[in-house]
């Protein structure tokens, strides 16, 4: 069995911080710890995770990546941050100064479309480059377009684009996704993170109905620039952990062992630099 290494762990921990979103997701609302987790991931060949930040409050940013960092099975952190703030050079050298922090992300898929298409917001995160720290890009499918013109405003920047790009697609709505995959892809300094694709999907998904979303985005960015991530515990959503792996190793049986180890786990430690 192939391991993995999971790029897209959210850990919960209400009595340590604040996440003011979470009162409008009530089927995730409640602490989701490292333990129950790899209880779980261990038996499926998951040897490693990082951690992708869960919104919290802004001033528990920095404590949030230093608390999971501590934790058995982390790898490394994807911490929060706040590019469009005035201060934002300030936070992102207190980020980068964390042992263990590999990248930040933006939850852009919930904000306005004109939050990351200023010049100030791509100027700092152009600043990411001289600390080596990636950009996870976290946009809906019809946000893809500003995603696009974000990653070409950064071309030094190595962005990780977070769940297919495939927020609120249902089952079978195909287009305009997948051509908005295939242009984004030209983008060599973008990366594709196959995550988050059952939690979009319903609880009624089939492996034949999402396996066109998965194939086209491998084939699109190829098998050198693509992760694997579970999105837990958002991936409860549309069914477990152990489906999603079910279902990924099953997609990617007939990839060569090569080809398979690069999606599982060999490009997260070039590109994550774990």
């Amino acid at each position: 069995m192939i391991p993995i290494i999971d790029t897209h762990l959210h850990l919960i921990y209400p009595d340590r911080f604040a996440y003011p979103w979470l009162s409008g997701a009530p089927a995730i609302n409640r602490p989701w710890s490292i333990e129950d987790y790899l209880a779980e991931a261990r038996p499926l060949g998951i040897e490693a995770a990082l951690h992708m930040e869960v919104d919290v409050d802004e001033g528990d940013i920095e404590a949030e990546s230093r608390f999971v960092l501590e934790l058995d099975g982390i790898a490394g952190a994807i911490a929060g941050c706040r590019p469009e703030e005035p201060d934002f050079e300030r936070q992102l050298e207190g980020l980068a100064a964390v042992p263990g922090v590999r990248g930040l992300r933006r939850v852009l898929h919930q904000a306005p479309d004109t939050l990351s298409q200023t010049p100030h917001f791509a100027a700092n995160v152009r600043r990411l480059a001289a600390h080596d720290l990636t950009f996870d890009l976290c946009v809906r499918h019809n946000q893809l377009p500003i995603g696009q013109t974000l990653v070409d405003s950064c071309p030094d920047v190595t962005f990780v684009l977070d769940h297919c790009g495939a927020q609120d697609i249902t089952v079978g709505g195909f287009s305009p996704w997948r051509e908005h995959i295939t242009e984004i892809a030209r983008r060599p300094n973008l990366n594709a993170k196959i995550s988050g694709i059952i939690a979009y999907a319903g609880k009624e998904w089939t492996l034949e109905a999402i396996r066109p979303y998965v194939e086209h985005v491998i084939d699109s960015f190829g098998w050198d620039r693509i992760v694997w991530g579970s999105d837990h515990p958002v991936v409860t959503l549309g069914g477990s952990l152990t489906d999603w792996v079910g279902a990924t190793r099953k997609i990617i049986k007939d990839a060569s062992p090569d080809e398979q180890a690069k999606l599982l786990n060999a490009n997260a430690k070039r590109i994550y630099r774990l």
